[in-house]
């Protein structure tokens, strides 16, 4: 019954996650923003540093644990972050992943919607613990 469940929530946040990016990116399209295909790519990418910091615990919440707790993770989410910049913002990196650099809207809207899928796994524990509390 577990794995089931688990399977299950990996299928509803991968859904949620490609559902942001291309909910996102056929706004951006729809609206002529030139960089729309970079916007997607830095959601995507920045969607699944939060969902790794998310999952490091089934029920307590990255809050719960520490951002420090794990510092191999935080050091690999934080490269992770730099690199997308790189990617978007250095012309060699630009030229060699056709990026667009965005502006700091475009950047602000990824980096918000980006967090969709952090805050789904933490409301995900919220109910969980809950459910947990109710029951016993």
């Amino acid at each position: 019954m577990k794995n089931l469940l688990v399977i299950l929530l990996v299928l509803f946040f991968g859904l949620l996650m490609g559902l942001v990016c291309l909910g996102m990116g056929f706004w951006a399209w729809k609206t002529d923003l030139a960089a729309w295909q970079t916007m997607v790519f830095t959601t995507l990418t920045l969607s699944q540093m939060g969902n790794a910091l998310a999952i490091r615990s089934e029920r307590e919440t990255l809050f719960q644990l520490g951002l420090l707790s794990n510092k191999p993770l935080l050091g690999a989410v934080l490269l992770t972050f730099l690199l997308q910049i790189g990617v978007v913002y250095l012309p060699p990196l630009q030229e060699l992943f056709k990026t667009d650099a965005l502006s700091l809207g475009e950047l602000a809207i990824s980096l918000v919607l980006s967090t969709v899928v952090f805050w789904g796994i933490e409301i995900e524990k919220w109910l969980l613990r809950r459910a947990e509390t109710r029951s016993s």
